[in-house]
């Protein structure tokens, strides 16, 4: 007589098989995540109805991707090297990465040692602290070569960050009607790092020209108590075709007194009662708050914070960064289009479907 399997055994092989099928099931070639009261919700629900809310997490992911990616491109080019030179890879790194490297004198190693907080003597310290600096420089040593070889290889990364719909109809956009590539920036004017990058914004239009346009959204953070009213300040400047120009300056200058802002506009040779009168009765307060709560709704947590049609990246990016995302995206058979260009803005709900796309021409 076979002997009966335990019941706890028998309940946790029914939930891990029906969860495994579950996971598995499709409808209409979607993958079903849940089911309730017999109604079966798929990923592409989850996706549509709380995808914002996951936006931050996926991005978590992302950059452990690619930090696993890093790693995976940066052996292969040393592999590849290798090969050429008909070494091993421990042979290239011993001959030709760390062959200069040269040891400590004492004197360092001691200096190095009366900086740690340590209870153990100097002599018995003295050859864990040598090795860790030849450690230390043999991996400052490698990171330099393979960031040569980098510079020489025909290096395209494909993992792209992930993606959330931005609405662009109540945004400024400078550049090109037809450009392939559309690059967004919640920002927010008190933001040190936003000011840092506005150059590196400006140098990347320049670069790609047609090919590339740019959209500001307002995202002034509570903790900057004059981003609010410098925001709306810029759009009332908007309302008199300077917006880009009224942006340049609050980036610039760093002035954003309400008195400030009110010179800014004299220089610019705006109408000063005109944009006195919409900075004081709050004209642009609701456009602001619409960018700011598009922002929450995305999930996005800081500034600036990029979206590059349609992916999201954040964080302290540089110009070698916005860079890599423009190419990214960039259609090779549209690198020489013309196009027309455009600066504009329309009304429109921060919470509506997919706008990413430049709408009509103001």
């Amino acid at each position: 007589m076979k002997k009966a399997l335990p019941l706890v055994f028998l309940i946790g092989l029914f939930l891990i098989t029906g969860i495994d099928l579950l996971a598995q099931e499709n409808v209409d070639g979607k993958q079903v995540v849940a089911e309730v009261s017999g109604q079966k919700l798929t990923m592409a629900d989850l996706e549509q109805k709380e995808g914002a809310k996951l936006l931050q997490a996926k991005y978590q992911y992302y950059m452990n991707q690619r930090k696993a990616l890093d790693q995976l491109i940066d052996d292969k080019l040393l592999e590849v090297e290798a090969r050429r030179l008909h070494l091993s890879v421990d042979q290239l790194l011993n001959t030709q990465v760390y062959k200069d490297i040269k040891d400590p004198t004492d004197d360092q190693l001691e200096v190095y040692y009366e900086g740690l907080d340590s209870s153990d003597s100097y002599e018995s310290m003295r050859d864990r602290v040598l090795e860790h600096i030849r450690e230390l420089r043999r991996t400052k040593a490698r990171t330099a070569y393979v960031n040569q070889l980098r510079s020489k290889a025909n290096l395209l990364v494909l993992l792209a960050p992930p993606s959330a719909e931005v609405n662009l109809q109540n945004a400024y956009i400078h550049g090109e009607k037809a450009a392939p590539v559309t690059l967004i920036e919640f920002a927010d004017y008190e933001c040190p790092y936003c000011q840092e990058i506005t150059p590196e914004l400006q140098k990347l239009e320049k670069e790609y020209g047609g090919r590339l346009a740019v959209a500001y959204k307002d995202f002034p953070l509570p903790m900057h108590h004059r981003s609010e009213k410098a925001a709306e300040a810029a759009r009332c400047a908007g309302e008199q075709g300077k917006f880009w120009e009224y942006h340049d300056v609050l980036f610039y200058s760093k002035q954003l007194g309400v008195a400030d802002l009110k010179e800014h506009a004299r220089v610019l040779k705006l109408d000063g009662d005109r944009f006195d009168k919409c900075l004081d009765s709050g004209a642009e307060t609701a456009a602001v708050k619409k960018d700011l709560e598009e922002a929450q709704y995305l999930g996005l947590t800081g500034t600036p914070s990029f979206f590059v049609n349609g992916h999201f990246f954040s964080g302290a990016a540089n110009y070698a960064v916005l860079q890599e995302m423009v190419e990214q995206q960039l259609p090779s058979a549209s690198k020489s289009s013309p196009a027309t260009e455009f600066s504009r803005k329309e009304p429109g709900d921060p919470l509506a479907g997919n706008t990413t796309k430049p709408a009509k021409q103001q």
